[in-house]
């Protein structure tokens, strides 16, 4: 029985223009052997490795001295590998700078990653001489020829595209083909063409066609190692030292806590000040003791004085007292001195003296009133009369304002006494009788029986309230006892004898 394959036509592949790898074998219990291209420790005398099969994926030997490269690591002219080589330094220290602090940096830069760069470099004499004439004339040349090659590529970034591209523009290119006389559109005929190539013309107008984009931040530098020993293992000891006793406050308690005694001292801190007793407070206690006696014996010494010396004006006083006393009894028991002589011209001038100082007083003090009427106008108040001309009598009253009157009182001295006279009369008498006839003024009340005709006169001289105080004490009395006021005014004595 045929079956389908047999009746396909054979296979006709194309040949193969390189050679055909040989396929992997499949893995057996040989395949380990075969890897392990290397002799065994102790048997490499002679050998030398020649791939990185060689290799085993491990590192260089040491014993055998060849440069080897390992993982391709260290060889010059090849890109750079992301394996990381681990080498040390004379100590057996792993070097950090040649391998994890070195990587992304740039070729021939001085990485700092050991302690050691971290203390000062002490520069001889020798580092810090000043560089000869040559050394500084070449870095100078150095230096000028790296900023002309900046200010250059500035320049020619400011110059515009037409320029830029005149100078990088390439020369024609002429291509020779030979064309495909099958079409119908080519000449017949034709072997062999040539093409001339050019660039194409740039417009220096031409808005841009490309729009520049803002390139991301990159990341940041790393931070700064920090350099300091590993951390160790807290002890409870550590924790028990660290612990922080909470605040405890001997006048708030909001939460309501009840906190222990001990742990309320304890917390308070007054344990951890040593007591100090200073013997200055028992020289000031001494010095203010002192102090206070002094003070006290001055004091007492002072009072002692000051009553001998009471005692000495008292005594003074008395004898004045006294000595006026006899001489008031002398002169009493004494006769009655004869009556004066009448009134001469000597008497008139000083009478007519006092009689124009008491005009002038009396002007003076009318011109000091009219001073303090305009002042008080002045301000736009109603002077002291329409105010006053104003109230009512309830207001007089209440402000003092109004007339008083000594009512009439019937004292019954006058009948059990008749016959005593007034006080002072004998004396009166003993001095000599009034020089002048008795005067009895009779006051109107039916015409101004409020008063105001006398309270407007007492504002016009100026007279205050004050200056009624003492009016009381003359005697009113009525006929008969009534209580009506009496119609006579009050008796003046006037005694020409001179004595008050």
């Amino acid at each position: 029985m045929t079956t389908a394959a047999g009746m396909l036509p054979p296979m006709i592949l194309p040949r193969a223009t390189q050679p055909a790898e040989p396929e992997d074998e499949p893995a057996g219990p040989s395949a380990p052997q075969r890897a392990a291209r290397a002799p065994a420790q102790g048997k490499r005398k002679g050998w030398v490795p020649r791939s990185q099969a060689d290799f085993c994926d491990g590192g260089a030997y040491p014993e055998i001295h060849v440069a080897q490269f390992p993982l391709e690591m260290g060889r010059k002219g090849k890109a750079q590998s992301q394996v990381l080589a681990l080498t040390t330094d004379a100590s057996g220290r792993v070097g950090h700078a040649a391998g994890i602090a070195s990587v992304g940096q740039r070729d021939g830069k001085v990485v700092h990653a050991t302690r050691d760069s971290l203390a000062p470099k002490n520069l001889g004499d020798e580092e810090l001489a000043r560089p000869s004439e040559d050394a500084a004339a070449e870095n100078t040349e150095r230096t000028r020829l790296a900023l002309e090659a900046l200010a250059g590529a500035k320049v020619a970034n400011a110059h515009g595209s037409l320029e830029k591209a005149m100078s990088d523009k390439k020369p024609a290119q002429y291509i020779k083909y030979t064309p495909s006389n099958s079409g119908g559109a080519q000449a017949g005929g034709a072997t062999n063409r040539v093409i001339r190539m050019v660039e194409a013309p740039v417009d220096p107008m031409e808005p841009p066609k490309f729009k520049h984009k803002r390139v991301p931040r990159g990341p940041p530098s790393p931070p700064v190692p920090v350099m300091h020993s590993p951390p160790r293992k807290i002890t409870a000891k550590d924790q028990a030292d660290w612990k922080i006793p909470p605040c405890i406050s001997n006048w708030k308690n909001i939460k309501g806590y009840t906190i222990p005694l001990d742990k309320r001292l304890a917390a308070d801190g007054r344990n951890l000040q040593e007591v100090q007793i200073s013997d200055n407070f028992a020289k000031l206690s001494e010095a203010l003791y002192i102090a206070e006696r002094s003070a006290r014996e001055e004091v007492e010494k002072r009072a002692d004085i000051q009553k001998r010396l009471a005692a000495k004006d008292k005594e003074r006083k008395e004898d004045e007292l006294r000595n006026l006393a006899m001489r008031a009894r002398e002169e009493r028991s004494a006769a009655p001195p004869p009556p004066p002589l009448p009134a001469g011209d000597a008497s008139g001038d000083e009478e007519e003296g006092d009689v124009r100082e008491r005009d002038e007083l009396r002007q003076e003090r009318k011109r000091e009133r009219e001073r303090e009427r305009r002042l008080e106008n002045k301000d736009g108040k109603r002077s002291k009369m329409t105010r006053d001309a104003e109230r009512d009598v309830s207001e007089r009253i209440a402000l003092g304002q109004a007339r008083r009157r000594q009512a009439a009182v019937l004292k019954a001295a006058r009948f059990k006494g008749a016959d005593r006279g007034f006080e002072g009369a004998r004396e009166q008498a003993a001095g000599g009788g009034p020089s002048g006839p008795r005067e009895f003024v009779q006051e109107d009340d039916e015409a101004d029986p409020f008063g105001l005709d006398e309270l407007l006169s007492e504002a016009k001289q100026g007279r205050g309230t004050l200056d009624r105080i003492g009016e009381g004490s003359g005697m009113g009395a009525a006929a008969g006892g009534g209580m009506g006021d009496s119609g006579r005014s009050r008796i003046n004595f006037e005694s020409g004898s001179g004595r008050s």
